[in-house]
């Protein structure tokens, strides 16, 4: 599942705003902001929509051996 480190490491990538993800994910502004605060955890939905278009370019999320996340790979 994606973390809110993994989000703003992907967007940091990206070179994208949390608007810029918002409006790609069709989620509310508040929904990034809240989730990558760590205020709380995204709808199953919109967690799903944000880690979708994340994929869609190229990000990759890593975990290690026990499932933790261990960061991101962009596949570009």
């Amino acid at each position: 599942m994606l973390t809110p480190e993994q989000s703003r490491a992907a967007r940091a990538w990206l070179e994208w705003s949390q608007e810029d993800l918002a409006k790609r994910a069709s989620v509310a502004l508040s929904t990034v902001r809240d989730f990558e605060k760590g205020r709380r955890t995204p709808i199953a939905n919109n967690l799903e929509a944000i880690s979708r278009v994340l994929s869609s370019e190229g990000v990759q999320l890593l975990f290690d051996a026990e499932g933790n996340a261990s960061g991101i790979k962009i596949n570009r």
